[in-house]
């Protein structure tokens, strides 16, 4: 008896701790306050207005910085990927194999049937 009444008891603090939802301390919904990333936002519906008449937007120190290592990373990643070596299978295997066959003496060529319009080759 003693053990069936210990299950109850751990069941009923279970249920009891998944009832318990957030309870924080006020509200958690903060006013608008008009600035947007520490920049004073005109409308809020038109989030890429220029400034106001007469004033220029700061840039912050780390904006220049990402520009460059971004843009600067992705142009040198195109440029690498450009020129990289060609090291696929194909690139060695097929000279190997042609000269190999070459010197075996076997035909190997594709030779197109004299009825397809090219009867020495595709040029």
């Amino acid at each position: 008896m003693p053990v069936r009444a210990a299950q109850r008891a751990t069941a009923r603090a279970a249920t009891r701790v998944q009832h318990r939802y957030a309870s924080g301390h006020g509200t958690s919904y903060n006013e608008p306050s008009g600035y947007l990333f520490g920049e004073k936002v005109r409308l809020a519906v038109y989030l890429h207005q220029p400034p106001a008449p007469g004033t220029k937007r700061v840039k912050d120190a780390w904006e220049n910085i990402w520009y460059w290592g971004m843009y600067g990373g992705v142009a040198a990643f195109a440029v690498l990927m450009y020129f990289k070596p060609d090291r696929s299978v194909r690139a060695w295997a097929a000279p190997e194999a042609e000269k190999r066959l070459d010197a075996s003496g076997l035909p190997w060529r594709y030779k197109p049937s004299p009825n397809s319009g090219y009867p020495n080759g595709i040029p």
